[in-house]
């Protein structure tokens, strides 16, 4: 922990000392997208002179941020009731998204989070009124995520999980007199990533990196960069499962993509391939996903995410087998904090001078 809020301390320094200039180095080349209104043209508009940070690195994480805006005062909170008293007064709320904050908030314009997902914070009351501005952590992670697919994949395909089982038993199973594993390389492959926003291009990247052949869907559009052979619409997933190795959910949840994992999707995928998820959770029907392991239908599973979460004592999920489990952590590492946190303050000098912000949400959308 100690080097964790070193790390993230530095990283803040480094911030105040370059506040003005054009992107922090630590956010450039993820695709942020910056707002089409400025912030002096939102409602109710006016330079903050109070924030509420929430300071989950202790109230030291906060101190360069202080230092930054030594105009504005910068309140760090470590609770929810603690940023209940401290909200009143307040233009900015950092870190939390929470109705009970927003009903004793008098002045509260916009609202900073950490994280992409945001599914439960648009659907606040003080969301849908409209009144409040959003912005998250999209991207941020991203590299992060894509590490840990790739990681998850790389398991899956070279038996990693089965060696460890192996390492545990304290034996040594290498016979070759036993049926040819299906251990093999990733080059030559095909991955479907599933979502090709901030996470699903960085999938993608790496993927190709490794001579991967990579097709992919988005929501709303078919534009990709180079090294995505194929964009197709969302409701092409199902179709493209079937000529995919490597499926890697990589989608935000929305309405449209809630449950979209289900028994149809896995039955159209081959029976050699992997099913990666580092999206959302509740995207996937886990009976469905069980169900498809345990015909055969699909050869393994690398899951960061699940619905229920955290997973239950129990369930089947843990115990079978060509399945590894991380405990939704995919999107955590010192990078991804240092950019959190170079964000965080980019946003704040954007706001103070009336400028675009990067990362507004999309309520209706929810991303």
């Amino acid at each position: 922990m100690r080097l964790v809020r070193s790390v993230l301390l530095l990283a803040l320094l480094q911030l105040s000392a370059a506040l003005h200039a054009e992107l922090p180095a630590s956010l450039q080349d993820l695709g942020l997208r910056e707002s089409k209104q400025a912030s002096r043209d939102l409602p109710g508009w006016k330079p903050p002179t109070r924030v509420v940070v929430r300071s989950v690195f202790g109230p030291e994480s906060v101190k360069p941020i202080q230092a930054a805006f030594p105009g504005i005062e910068i309140v760090p909170v470590t609770s929810v009731a603690e940023a209940v008293a401290a909200i009143p007064g307040a233009q900015v709320l950092v870190g939390f998204c929470n109705q009970d904050i927003f009903d004793a908030a008098d002045s509260l314009q916009w609202v900073q989070v950490y994280f992409a997902g945001v599914e439960n914070c648009v659907s606040q009351p003080a969301m849908q009124s409209g009144r409040l501005t959003l912005s998250n952590g999209q991207r941020l992670g991203s590299p992060t995520l894509a590490d840990h697919s790739m990681a998850l994949m790389y398991a899956l395909v070279r038996e990693l999980d089965i060696s460890q089982q192996s390492q545990a038993r304290q034996t040594w199973e290498s016979s070759w007199g036993a049926p040819l594993p299906a251990m093999g390389e990733v080059a030559g492959r095909t991955m479907l990533v599933v979502g090709l926003g901030g996470i699903g291009t960085q999938v993608a990247k790496r993927a190709h990196g490794v001579g991967m052949r990579v097709i992919a869907t988005r929501g709303s559009r078919r534009e990709g960069p180079d090294y995505v052979e194929y964009v197709g619409l969302a409701h092409e997933a199902i179709e493209l499962a079937a000529r995919a190795d490597v499926v890697v959910n990589a989608a935000p949840l929305t309405d449209s993509t809630r449950g979209m994992f289900n028994a149809a999707f896995f039955k159209a995928m081959k029976p050699s391939a992997y099913f990666i998820s580092v999206g959302r959770g509740k995207s996937t029907v886990t009976d469905d996903l069980v169900a498809a392991l345990r015909k055969g239908e699909i050869a393994g599973a690398g899951l960061d995410v699940t619905d229920p979460e955290p997973l239950p004592d129990g369930h089947a999920l843990w115990g079978m087998p060509r399945v590894i489990i991380t405990p939704h952590v995919a999107g955590r590492s010192l990078e991804a904090g240092q950019r959190i946190f170079a964000l965080v303050g980019e946003n704040l000098r954007r706001y103070a001078a009336g400028e675009p912000l990067l990362s507004v949400v999309d309520i209706e959308k929810g991303y």
